[in-house]
């Protein structure tokens, strides 16, 4: 087999014609293609190397598409895209116009469902399944989903559903202990007891060796006791819950064992009922940097990975920023407690991890939770932190809105990833949490452009506002800052003009440049509610062009202009904000496509027109 199968072969149809021999040769071989990929793109690279052996051991038992796979994460999927027709296009991966990080089925007909947030694969699988019982068509819906997403309750919604049907389901646990932080809670360690015990399964096996090794009486009883339903399982090992909620469980297996995982998975296409099929897999396998360190090497930055930083860490960011902040709060406020969900050092709460252990909480990827539980917190005299990506935040929409504004509890939001975030694509774009929140009675929202402002209002938001109060700054470094005023208010810059040109968070780096000393500048930092005094000075100006990186509908621009419009305006007002969902490309790609970078700002308000993105 030599090493250009993947280029030569025609996937998935032709995987089914190997030996098991010539798939491990052909994982190697997608192992290679993956890791020269991701440290050259970026990309989310431990999780896809535990799963090469389970995608193509997948696509040999299962026909995609008739058979619907949905991933959960899809971020695990670049084998599925190897083996899916997309070798040639592979290189484009997260590429502005290329291929998604994420499964797309605009992109592929083999992509069953879009994927950029975890837990929704078993119920999205459950639909399908429903379907085609109801289309008459008997092929199998299959999710695949890891251990972390397990963490998030929609994962138990749909199990609690797919359990009692009897549609053709089959729910694949990928088992590595890992989701982007190391798992916590029950479950982890509930999964953990199950995969570590193997006195049933070695026990199973020896007992069907010496009935199949027994002649005449041997095949009928090994029969009988399959159809028994569990009957030596009850004697030798406590059911699982999975098969408490009416799945059949089988595992664990050794996920890197195609042979054994094909042979499982085939045993639970058979049986066409709803089946739970553990695996255990190793992140990161094949790449000893991310075997070792599968956090660090979660997710690779598009600018690849540096050997001379190999945990992959980014020490200059807001992100960074906030962390340290928050840490050096709560030395001095032991009110001050730290939420994530599952991600920790992505959102920089590690350092407050390690010096305050005991108010800090890992939820799991159960944002809903954790905005209810700082809801709690709130309740008890604390002072709870949630940092969270502003796509993850959307989420918890419910919970923001009956838990902690109905009784106007104090909690903080640490809303991570706002605006445009670059490779991940739509799925991830920190573009609709303002207008989200704006709905949301008892809010305030700050978005600090500099490292210091961010500072400032991360203590605004602690000890100067009540309610929910939400701090929201993009994913990076911040921008040059010489000769810019922090506040955790506004700031008006005035050269003299009729003429206003407003934006808030790090693009009002971009308007000052644009602007120049013709046009006066507006600096929002607490951007809502927006203050009394910004709305009367706005009156005074014949020209409003205002700026935002989210989403025009229903965003601060949109607010501002009612309002002013309410009082009696009688001026002109430009928006120029983000409409729709935005694909993968650069942060700087995405500012200029959506007219946000000092060239297309500077264009806007030297020809009074709004330019509408396509």
């Amino acid at each position: 087999m030599n090493n250009n199968n993947l280029k030569n072969m025609d996937l998935p149809g032709e995987l089914g014609s190997l030996s098991v021999y010539q798939c491990e040769q052909l994982c190697r071989e997608i192992r290679k293609n993956i890791i020269d990929t991701v440290l050259k793109n970026g990309g989310h690279l431990a999780s896809n190397l535990g799963t090469v052996e389970l995608t193509v051991a997948i696509h040999r038992v299962f026909h995609s598409p008739a058979d619907k796979i949905v991933w959960d994460v899809g971020h695990q999927t670049y084998t599925h895209k190897l083996l899916t027709g997309r070798y040639e296009s592979f290189s484009t991966l997260r590429k502005e116009d290329g291929l998604s990080g994420f499964c797309r089925p605009e992109e592929s007909e083999h992509d069953a469902f879009i994927s950029g947030h975890s837990s929704t694969a078993i119920s999205a699988a459950f639909g399908y399944a429903e379907a085609m019982r109801l289309n008459g068509d008997n092929h199998h819906a299959v999710a695949v989903i890891g251990d972390g997403a397990f963490t998030g309750g929609l994962a138990y919604e749909g199990l609690n559903n797919a359990g009692k049907s009897k549609d053709n389901i089959i729910v694949i646990l990928n088992h590595n202990d890992m989701s982007i932080s190391k798992n916590v809670g029950a479950f982890a360690r509930y999964l953990t007891s199950i995969r570590g015990n193997s006195a049933y399964l070695d026990t199973k096996k020896k007992v069907e060796k010496i009935l199949n090794d027994t002649p005449v009486v041997g095949e009928p009883i090994k029969r009988f006791i399959v159809s028994a339903k569990s009957a030596l399982k009850s004697v030798l090992y406590h059911s699982t819950m999975f098969e408490d909620m009416g799945f059949v469980y089988l595992g664990p297996i050794d996920g890197h064992n195609i042979a054994e995982i094909e042979e499982t998975l085939r045993a639970a296409k058979k049986l066409r009922c709803p089946v739970f099929v553990h695996v255990n897999t190793v992140k990161g396998k094949g790449f000893r940097p991310a075997e070792i360190n599968p956090g660090a090497f979660h997710s690779i930055p598009a600018s690849g990975y540096n050997k001379r930083n190999p945990d992959n860490r980014v020490t200059d960011s807001f992100s960074e920023t906030f962390g340290k902040k928050l840490c050096a709060l709560a030395d001095d406020d032991k009110r001050i407690c730290a939420i994530t969900a599952s991600m920790k050092y992505a959102t920089g709460l590690e350092h407050f991890a390690v010096s305050h252990p005991e108010r800090f909480f890992d939820v799991g990827i159960a944002e809903q939770h954790a905005v209810t539980f700082a809801a709690g917190l709130s309740k008890g005299g604390k002072l709870p932190v949630f940092a969270v990506y502003s796509s993850f935040l959307q989420r918890s929409y419910d919970q923001l809105i009956h838990d902690a504004s109905t009784d106007n509890e104090h909690i903080v939001l640490g809303i991570d990833h706002s605006g445009f975030v670059g490779g991940d694509g739509e799925t991830h774009q920190g573009l609709f949490d303002v207008p989200m929140l704006m709905t949301i009675p008892n809010t305030t929202i700050y978005s600090p452009s500099t490292y210091a402002e961010l500072e400032l209002c991360l203590e605004s938001a602690l000890y100067s506002t009540e309610g929910i109060a939400a701090v929201r700054y993009p994913k990076g470094t911040e921008s040059d800052t010489i000769g810019i005023d922090d506040t955790d208010s506004y700031l008006l810059t005035r050269n003299g003009s009729r003429c206003l040109a407003i934006s808030y968070g790090r693009i009002v780096h971009n308007l000052y440049s644009a602007a120049g000393t013709d046009i006066d500048v507006l600096k929002l930092v607490k951007i809502f509610p927006v203050d009394e005094a910004v709305t009367e000075l706005c009156m005074d100006y014949s020209e409003i062009y205002f700026f935002e990186e989210s989403s025009r509908t229903g965003g601060i621009g949109e607010h501002l202009m009612s309002r002013l419009y309410e009082n009696g305006y009688k001026g002109s007002f430009v928006i120029t904000g983000v409409k729709g969902h935005v694909k993968q490309a650069s942060v700087q790609r995405c500012m200029e496509k959506y007219f946000l970078d000092e060239e297309s700002m500077k264009y806007i308000l030297q020809s009074g027109s709004e330019i509408i993105a396509t």
